[in-house]
């Protein structure tokens, strides 16, 4: 099940994208470039008390609400349109590094597009220097692949997966087999719950520039130009609300929970997840 036709439409036109003549791989690079380049990684809701979602309901929050998300919400959406728009997709779980170790299975939501050749599609993962290429990587090319974001490679792991290397780290374990977007449910509510979650250790938002990133972490707004990097601290929340509107797009009426720690701030969407679901379980009752 994809997208109506309205809904993908209006899913190009957030990103700044026409539809293809042909789903060929040309296409798919103008896709997920548009895509990269257009819109926020970002973690504002859980600071917002707000759930998170995936699939048709992320691909909502994208195009209606003109936000952005994590890497299950972007990838989980733009795989989306990319099934509407008639390529073939799949959808698979990788674990991601820490380091030289790797974290529990399922930490990230990847797309493989097949146009017929494989490609490894990923618009959304990493704060920092290591984050996802601004174009398809090829599936099954072992040797490295240059990309504006640095130099990627796909090795051979054990069990038959592959590890996904940028510039000589490793960034996630991919898994081959296919998934559903039900698949990463549990591990969702994880990220968005717990307080260990890299969703609650500071709010986040990064969108690359064609010269290099602007990024907003808690109070602190950067700026990256051709290598240079400046910093400003803001003064307070409006401040805040004032750069996710400027520099990502994002418009807030709510005030971002700086004031809770991530402990405090876990409960209480956990709290509140749990109650609007029994209140909506006993409405279809």
């Amino acid at each position: 099940m994809g997208l109506d036709d309205a809904t993908t439409d209006s899913y190009l036109h957030r990103i700044g994208a026409e539809r293809p003549d042909r789903l060929d791989v040309t296409a798919l690079r103008n896709l997920q470039e548009r895509h990269v380049m257009s819109i926020p990684f970002e973690n504002v809701d859980c600071y917002c008390r707000r759930p998170l979602g995936l699939g048709q309901a992320a691909a909502h929050k994208i195009v209606h609400r003109h936000r952005g998300g994590g890497c299950y919400e972007q990838n989980s959406a733009f795989g989306l349109l990319l099934r509407s728009l008639g390529y073939s997709v799949t959808i698979m779980g990788a674990s991601v590094y820490h380091g030289e170790n790797l974290l529990g299975p399922l930490r990230h939501l990847v797309l493989r597009v097949d146009t017929p050749e494989p490609w490894l599609v990923d618009v959304a993962f990493g704060f920092g220097r290591d984050r996802n290429s601004r174009f398809p990587l090829r599936l099954d090319e072992p040797s490295t692949q240059p990309d504006p974001h640095g130099t990627y490679q796909l090795r051979a792991a054990s069990n038959d997966d592959i590890d996904v290397i940028r510039d000589g780290t490793p960034l996630y374990r991919l898994e081959r087999r296919p998934r559903t977007v039900e698949d990463f449910e549990l591990t969702l509510w994880w990220f968005h719950t717990n307080p260990d979650s890299p969703m609650l250790q500071a709010l986040f938002c990064l969108l690359p520039t064609e010269t290099g990133r602007v990024a907003l972490k808690d109070r602190t707004l950067t700026h990256i130009d051709d290598g240079a990097k400046t910093s400003v601290e803001l003064e307070d929340e409006d401040e805040v609300r004032a750069a996710l509107a400027k520099y990502f797009g994002i418009s807030l009426t709510e005030i971002p929970d700086f004031g809770k720690t991530r402990h405090e701030l876990a409960n209480i969407i956990a709290t509140e997840i749990t109650s609007d679901n029994q209140v909506n379980g006993a409405s279809a009752a």
